[in-house]
């Protein structure tokens, strides 16, 4: 029952500014899919008024996305890869702490699960909560 991939749906809080520049989320995503041993092939980023930053990082194994509303300190990161070489983990981590996330929810989603060969697939899912720092 080896699943086809893993994808990770973050809710982060309490981000920092670095939320709203838009380089610096690129170089954060790509630098996750490093760290994820991920293949990239292409990065796309973009500003969204007043100052959001909507990006996608495609990989061999599949993507990560980030959207970000730093005026309330929000940022949904969706992390998906396949392959038995990949950290998706170590990804979502790394974000999490290059944003200074104080707090985070997070689903995981086992994708591509087969029982018995008949290529009928599902996904199994659990879901947690962290407080990653607390207000001071």
């Amino acid at each position: 029952m080896d699943p086809k991939g893993v994808h990770f749906i973050v809710e982060a809080s309490g981000c920092s500014p670095v939320i709203g520049e838009v380089d610096r989320m690129q170089e954060i995503l790509v630098e996750s899919a490093r760290r994820a041993n991920a293949q990239i092939w292409a990065v796309s980023f973009h500003r969204f008024p007043p100052n959001g930053v909507s990006g996608v990082v495609v990989i061999s194994e599949s993507h990560l996305s980030v959207h970000t509303w730093p005026e309330v300190g929000y940022v949904a990161l969706d992390i998906y890869t396949c392959g038995s070489e990949s950290l998706p983990e170590k990804a979502v981590d790394y974000v999490l702490e290059m944003v200074e996330a104080k707090h985070t929810h997070v689903t995981e989603i086992t994708r591509g699960l087969e029982d018995n060969g008949d290529h009928e697939f599902y996904h199994s899912l659990i879901t947690w909560e962290e407080v990653l720092k607390e207000d001071k």
